[in-house]
């Protein structure tokens, strides 16, 4: 299972960190990604990482502003987000893959778990 908080409202400028609780199985061999999705608009990719060996990736639009990043004892994976802007409020969400390849791990279609989301919302 996963479990995705520490959505809320914040001004644009400002920052805010997500976690996402595992529980229920090992995700050591699992990559873990985190997706976003706006009112009348697809889900989109947002970050990933592998939870062995801790490689990461960005979508363009969060890279330099974002970091994801985990905590092995906590089985916790964390998205820090700093220099938020109106257009990234969403819901976001938590995910794991098994084995999913680094070429794959952009496709919201190569993962097997997801987390119930938690709201962002950034105001101009």
């Amino acid at each position: 299972q996963l479990q995705a908080y520490g959505g809320g409202l914040v001004q644009a400028g400002g920052s805010l960190r997500l976690s996402c609780a595992t529980s229920g199985r090992p995700f050591g061999r699992y990559v873990m990604g985190w997706f976003r999705q706006a009112p009348w608009k697809e889900r989109e990719f947002v970050a990933a990482i592998k939870w062995s060996g801790g490689s990461t990736t960005y979508a363009d639009s969060v890279k330099s502003r974002f970091t994801i990043s985990k905590d092995n004892a906590q089985n916790t994976v964390y998205l820090r987000m700093n220099d938020l802007k109106p257009e990234d409020t969403a819901v976001y969400y938590c995910a794991a893959g098994y084995g999913i390849i680094w070429t794959s791990m952009q496709l919201s279609r190569a993962y097997d778990y997801w987390g119930q989301g938690t709201q962002v919302t950034v105001s101009s």
